[in-house]
């Protein structure tokens, strides 16, 4: 069954370090923390140049979702810059990633326990057609404008950071509709 997730109902939580924050918008099992979790996919605010914590055994994402640029350093040797036009990056959980901002950056954060699932992200825009490829897809409006997910017998309006996660019940077919072209990110969860 397909579950909306408003942004207003998101809750950020302060980095251990200080350098920012991070919102959860999903997790799987719903009850996990980050030792045992399965899948989570979350916003991270950075504000501060610094370390990311390490997560042995699992793989990331990070897409830019505000801010001009972060620049990130991995394993002391690997130096990436996220921007608009370069928004993505995959690494290990256990790189030491060093994270450079020159102001405040939101990053959308895609985590898998590597030797339970994977996942694929990528930006897409609506209006458009999906059709799911997973187990479990979460879809995030990274842009300006709303976007209607609708498939034959459900509607969802979704605005700026809402969300909404599609599980193995739910239709192979989505239409996406918007005004405007939206940007939006779609999380395929192979479990």
């Amino acid at each position: 069954m397909a579950t909306f997730i408003p942004q207003e109902y998101l809750r950020a939580a302060p980095w251990k370090n200080g350098g920012g924050s991070t919102t959860e918008i999903a997790i799987s099992p719903p009850d996990a923390g980050f030792d045992d979790f399965d899948w989570r996919i979350s916003l991270a605010t950075i504000t501060a140049s610094g370390p990311f914590s390490s997560f042995p055994g699992i793989d990331r994402s990070l897409m830019l979702v505000d801010g001009d640029s972060v620049q990130l350093t991995l394993d002391g040797t690997r130096k990436v810059t996220l921007t608009a036009a370069q928004p993505m990056l995959w690494f290990p959980g256990e790189a030491a990633v060093e994270a450079q901002v020159r102001g405040p950056t939101t990053d959308f954060n895609v985590m898998t326990r590597r030797d339970r699932c994977r996942h694929q992200l990528e930006k897409i825009t609506a209006p458009g057609k999906l059709v799911r490829r997973s187990t479990a897809t979460l879809l995030f409006v990274a842009g300006e404008g709303h976007v209607l997910a609708r498939a034959s017998d459900q509607q969802f309006a979704l605005a700026r950071h809402d969300a909404l996660l599609l599980d193995a019940d739910d239709a192979q077919e989505w239409r996406l509709d918007a005004l405007q072209r939206t940007a939006v990110f779609r999380v395929d969860l192979f479990i």
